[in-house]
């Protein structure tokens, strides 16, 4: 299952995206986390003094190996961030993503991917979503299975609709601050999501009482799942102090246990995966990618693929 948490920015989505990440490691389930927000702080909040090897940096080397022999997509130069697979192309399966050589194992056993900071070369001249188009294409080429888990940290608030990589997930966990300016970016992701059919669950945060549930119900009304009280224990995780799960306060933990619980009874929905890849890689060819390419990117959809596992 694929999970993204999002937010405003300063909105704790990062601390949440790492400690499920973490509890969903302590119950011996395989997850891979993927730092794919511009500001890449997964890797210290996970408790790593080091980043992985940034994918965006090895994006044609990613290409090479997903397009396969897929004839639709003859080389690499011709692949973009959208770009659906195809039979003859390289699916990647959980433990080939776990496996992927530019991550990073932590302690407690949650692998890391990420797609890099901006370098000298980008500033004034490159967007980020490049780099995070790494991301998009492995997820696109990913045929995951109940209990294997991908955690997925995105950039901060309505950016995230920049690219279709917002449709990549099973599941998409909002968090929002009991605020006026976090309950906007509630608002303004519950809209755009709803056009396109991805499943949104917002979890509270920074929670100080019961006034501050009232408010996340006014404003999130149903979409509202759980939050997380204000925590002394997450404090000490984000100022670098000693920290384990063992730490968080009990309704933190459940509350914790609740969206694993969310997203296990969520159905994964392989038609809607397919068609929504095809869609936005047609809309990506038509806006930009065919000129950029030179070539009729609507050809690489290949009508006859079927998302999803191979079945004998």
């Amino acid at each position: 299952m694929r999970v993204a948490f999002v937010g405003k920015g300063g909105s704790g989505k990062t601390t949440m995206s790492a400690l499920f990440a973490r509890h969903l490691a302590a119950q011996g389930a395989p997850v891979v986390a993927v730092d794919a927000d511009i500001n890449q702080h997964l890797a210290l909040v996970l408790g790593l003094d080091r980043q992985p090897e940034p994918l965006g940096a090895h994006l044609t080397e990613i290409k090479d190996l997903l397009r396969g022999d897929n004839p639709r997509v003859p080389s690499a130069a011709a692949m973009v961030k959208t770009t659906p697979p195809g039979r003859g192309s390289r699916l990647l399966s959980f433990d080939d993503l776990a496996a992927h050589p530019y991550g990073l194992t932590t302690p407690e056993g949650v692998r890391l991917l990420a797609t890099g900071p901006f370098s000298e070369d980008d500033l004034g001249v490159a967007c980020y979503h490049s780099k995070v188009g790494a991301v998009e294409l492995l997820l696109n080429h990913l045929v995951d299975g109940p209990g294997e888990y991908v955690v997925v940290d995105m950039t901060a608030g309505a950016d995230s609709f920049a690219s279709g990589l917002f449709t990549r997930f099973d599941l998409t966990f909002l968090v929002a601050e009991p605020t006026r300016q976090g309950v906007g970016v509630y608002r303004q992701y519950h809209e755009h999501a709803a056009r396109y059919d991805v499943a949104l669950a917002v979890v509270g945060n920074k929670v100080h009482g019961p006034s501050d549930v009232e408010f996340l119900r006014e404003h999130a009304g149903g979409d509202l799942l759980t939050w997380m009280e204000h925590s002394a224990a997450v404090r000490a995780l984000e100022q670098g102090r000693p920290f384990t799960l063992d730490d968080l306060e009990p309704v933190n933990a459940d509350a914790l246990s609740l969206l694993r619980k969310t997203l296990d009874e969520h159905e994964k929905d392989w038609a809607r995966f397919g068609r929504q890849t095809v869609e936005f890689h047609l809309r990506n060819a038509r806006a930009w990618a065919n000129e950029r390419t030179g070539l009729d990117l609507a050809e690489q959809v290949d009508p006859d693929f079927v998302y999803g596992p191979r079945h004998p």
